[in-house]
């Protein structure tokens, strides 16, 4: 899972998807997430995320931001940007086509070929937040009915 700065979208997505394997004991499926940019390594994820998962029922609080570098396109078998900025980023850093072909708009999962972003909370309200949970936790039960139980 990757957006900008790893401390609101990807977090929350990769928080919501590791629930969500646990809930379901699904074994052997490995979840990350990182940023694109270098701006919070090191640094927890944003506290109204962190509260926004919690009152969810996800807990992130043991989530650190780091940076997407290329090592992960052989560390994961699938990369889901958060937006199209964040996705035009990892395809400038994929080695090859094999790479490219990792990259998905996670939004796609939910509505194919609309390539919608999962919009950043970060400047906004606290609703904001709320809503990019309930997108994510939309797309990742379609990634684990189509790629995990399918």
């Amino acid at each position: 899972m990757v957006c900008l700065g790893n401390i609101c979208r990807s977090p929350i997505a990769e928080g919501i998807l590791r629930q969500k394997l646990l809930d379901q004991n699904i074994e052997g499926v490995s979840t990350d997430s990182a940023g694109t940019s270098s701006y919070h390594i090191g640094e927890a994820p944003d506290a109204r995320m962190r509260q926004t998962a919690k009152s969810n029922g996800v807990n992130i609080d043991d989530l650190k931001a780091r940076q997407f570098v290329a090592q992960d396109y052989d560390e994961f078998d699938l990369i889901y940007a958060m937006d199209s900025s964040n996705y035009n980023n990892m395809i400038a850093l994929a080695r090859n086509e094999e790479d490219k072909s990792k990259v998905k708009l996670i939004l796609n999962e939910v509505n194919p070929g609309k390539n919608q972003a999962v919009p950043d909370p970060y400047y906004g309200g606290d609703e904001g937040f709320q809503h990019v949970f309930d997108l994510l936790d939309v797309a990742t039960d379609v990634i684990i009915d189509k790629y995990v139980n399918g």
